[in-house]
């Protein structure tokens, strides 16, 4: 009887931490389902496009200033010679919002509306920097003279946009970035814009599992081409 006792309050006390930890472990479960099974659209580049929230908005783009050693060009004088895409993923607190469409464009862009969605792109009047958005689909392309590495860091001083280990855009809180599927350490402004990656990056609670995102860009600025003129429509 006196060993029964001491055994009865341990269990007692430790079914309250056994339910926090399920519901714990279950906010996480639902705002990763809430965020994937967000509806979603093929965009003008042949990409999911989800229907959330912007990060931010892509008109604090800089002004065409060089910046951080990377030019922005009228579509004239532009050449590409390096041309690759990377998906980024954006989660706050569970929850999915999405890069917008323009980064990396001067205002006033051109936008070129399509019955699948607008592709933003140069204009006689602006320029762009070699890490852009043209379609709100988490694609940014990479499009330089010659072949460099490039970082989030570079992205997001171009966004005029803050990133580090404890905010991204206007979103605070600890910051996780996966890369191909692995939890990087670094500081997340390092983290290598590569060819086809797959990029996810959480803001605060709860950090949302990586998931693998497939893709493949199309049109006349897709996989393989050096202009991104117009897309197909």
């Amino acid at each position: 009887m006196e060993t029964s006792v001491p055994a009865r309050r341990g269990r007692r006390f430790l079914i309250p931490y056994l339910l926090l930890g399920v519901l714990a472990l279950g906010s996480v479960a639902a705002a990763w389902t809430s965020s994937r099974t967000t509806n979603t659209t093929i965009g003008p580049e042949g990409v999911a496009m989800y229907d959330v929230p912007n990060l931010a908005p892509a008109s604090t783009t800089r002004a065409g200033e060089i910046v951080d050693g990377i030019t922005c060009q009228s579509g004239v004088k532009e050449v590409v010679n390096y041309h690759v895409h990377v998906h980024v993923a954006l989660y706050v607190n569970g929850r999915m919002v999405r890069l917008p469409a323009g980064i990396g464009f001067t205002q006033p862009p051109l936008i070129e509306k399509y019955a699948i969605g607008e592709f933003y792109n140069v204009g006689l009047y602006d320029c762009l920097y070699w890490l852009h958005t043209h379609v709100a689909d988490g694609i940014i392309h990479v499009e330089a003279p010659a072949k460099e590495s490039f970082t989030l860091g570079q992205f997001f001083d171009i966004w005029n946009q803050p990133l580090s280990d404890s905010q991204v855009g206007p979103a605070k809180g600890s910051v996780v970035v996966f890369e191909n599927g692995k939890e990087l350490i670094e500081n997340p402004r390092q983290t290598p814009l590569l060819p086809h990656g797959d990029i996810q990056i959480d803001v605060g609670t709860p950090i949302v599992p990586f998931h693998a995102f497939t893709y493949k860009v199309s049109g006349s600025c897709g996989e393989g081409t050096n202009s991104c003129s117009s897309p197909e429509s």
